[in-house]
């Protein structure tokens, strides 16, 4: 049962009353007016809250009692309870005193800070003056909990940052300031939802907080602006690196490489193009540029100008005509070149090399070269062509044949000389005569006698009723000596014959 004001959340609970003799049980029983089905009385620690639970006598015949109605009579001293807490709780009135039978007598409870939870008995102190026995049967559940504390909502704001626009490396650090009344002040780094690309553009700095006893402060965030306003740089490297002609010019293709950079702004979106250079030109080639773009659209631009290329060497060849082939002696002067270089200019006049009027086979080089140190050439082979020789003539034996003659006299040596179909007559065009002793010959050697020989001078002359060259060679007084005698003409061609002298 409930009584109007009071908290119930229990179960029936007695003292028993026993009075008479020992071999007779009766009891009285003491109710408390806490139900099964309610929940434990409750309290909060240090508060000024109570709770309060009734305890009644009831009569009760069991056990034998003759009396079945209530234990205390009109008149009689009450029936004292001390009313055992656990630590830290307090109960009023303690002792309780029961005055009359099925009356509730309210017992308030309240709790320290330091209260515990646990059960509440009642402990009889003494019973009324007719005696009898009292067993405690009560048992009151009580639960403590802690206070509440008090909590103010707490504040955040965004620091560092502002709404506005900042450069790019440049933006502050943004933190999260919180005011609290409990946990007192604190910061922390804002949290920064990051919609920047190539790291400019809008940026949100977020600061939430939620204080230890669960509050949350109002979301604060600041949206602020990263830009990049400042350009990029540009430079570029050749390669060759130097020209590799000369007097400054290039003589192959020349690749401009452009580098670029951006520092600490959004990097670089496009450098150059690359280029590379091959047109021919005095420095006065379309000028090549080259651009850095940043994310941001930022601008630079570098300019390659005055490269000076000169890839084509001049052009040369020989001036006039020129056979292939001369007999010697009628070879002409050496020819002439010309040459021109459309781009750099001759460095110096064609030159012509090789030119020769020996006898044999030859070549003439036209070399030009140009300012950029291009060189051409330009060949032409001819051929110098050996004198025909006939001789010597009768009284001298030739192929080999040793001719006899007496020392001391005169022999005459006859012969001709042709350039192609041309008799040569001058005897200019003999260089020399030369007589060389050598070893005679063996027994086995062809020997023939000179029949005919001439006394006079020895000068060479041309006989033009014969037709031939005449030179007398007067042999040394050495009988027994051996002589090879050559003639030689001016081209290098010699005839020669072989004398034994007796």
């Amino acid at each position: 049962m409930k009584r109007a004001g009071m908290t119930t959340a229990g179960a029936l609970l007695t003292i028993a009353a026993v009075f008479g003799s020992s071999l007779a049980a009766h009891a009285d029983n003491i109710q408390d007016s806490i139900e099964a089905s309610d929940a434990p009385l409750s309290l909060v620690a240090g508060s000024a809250t109570t709770q309060s639970a009734g305890i009644r006598l009831i009569g009760n015949s069991s056990g034998g009692d003759p009396d079945a109605g209530c234990n205390i009579d009109a008149g009689e001293a009450p029936l004292k309870l001390d009313i055992v807490t656990p630590a830290g709780i307090t109960a009023n009135p303690d002792p309780l005193e029961i005055t009359a039978c099925g009356v509730y007598f309210n017992v308030t409870f309240s709790a320290a800070l330091n209260a515990e939870s646990g059960n509440a008995t009642a402990t009889i102190i003494s019973g009324p003056a007719g005696g009898g026995l009292y067993t405690n049967q009560v048992s009151i559940p009580i639960t403590v909990t802690q206070p509440q504390p008090t909590n103010t909502k707490p504040t955040v704001t965004v620091q560092g940052v502002s709404a506005q626009s900042y450069e790019i490396g440049s933006v502050p650090v943004a933190t999260c300031s919180v005011t609290d009344a409990e946990d007192g002040p604190s910061s922390f780094p804002a949290v920064l939802s990051d919609t920047l690309v190539h790291n400019i553009g809008t940026q949100t700095a977020t600061c939430d907080y939620t204080d230890q006893g669960g509050l949350a402060a109002d979301t604060a965030a600041v949206e602020y602006t990263v830009v990049d306003t400042g350009d990029p740089t540009i430079d570029y490297v050749l390669d060759p690196a130097t020209p590799n002609g000369d007097n400054g010019w290039y003589v192959t293709p020349v690749y401009v490489d452009f580098t670029c950079d951006d520092g600490t702004g959004s990097g670089i979106e496009s450098c150059g193009p690359d280029t590379t250079v091959s047109t021919d030109g005095d420095g006065q080639n379309p000028p090549v540029v080259g651009t850095a773009v940043d994310w941001a659209g930022n601008t630079a631009s570098a300019t390659v100008t005055g490269l000076k290329i000169d890839q084509t060497a001049p052009t040369v060849g020989f001036a006039g005509s020129f056979g292939s082939s001369y007999y010697f002696g009628q070879v002409p002067a050496a020819p002439g070149c010309d040459a021109s270089d459309a781009t750099s200019g001759l460095a110096s006049p064609c030159e012509v090399s090789g030119y020769s009027t020996a006898v044999g086979s030859h070549t003439l080089t036209a070399t030009a070269t140009d300012n950029a140190g291009n060189e051409s050439t330009a060949t032409l082979s001819y051929t110098v062509l050996a004198w025909s020789l006939s001789g010597f003539f009768s009284p001298v034996d030739m192929g080999g044949t040793w001719n006899t003659v007496k020392g001391g006299s005169t022999v005459p040596l006859k012969f001709r000389v042709f350039a192609g179909a041309t008799e040569l007559t001058d005897t200019a065009a003999i260089d020399r005569f030369t007589a060389t002793p050598v070893a005679c010959p063996g027994a086995n050697a062809a020997l023939d006698a000179i029949e005919f020989t001439t006394t006079g001078g020895t000068a060479l002359r041309y006989d033009t009723t014969g037709g031939q060259f005449i030179q007398n060679w007067q042999t040394p007084k050495k009988p027994g000596a051996c002589y090879r005698v050559t003639m030689t003409t001016d081209d290098g061609s010699s005839i020669s014959a072989n004398f034994l002298l007796k």
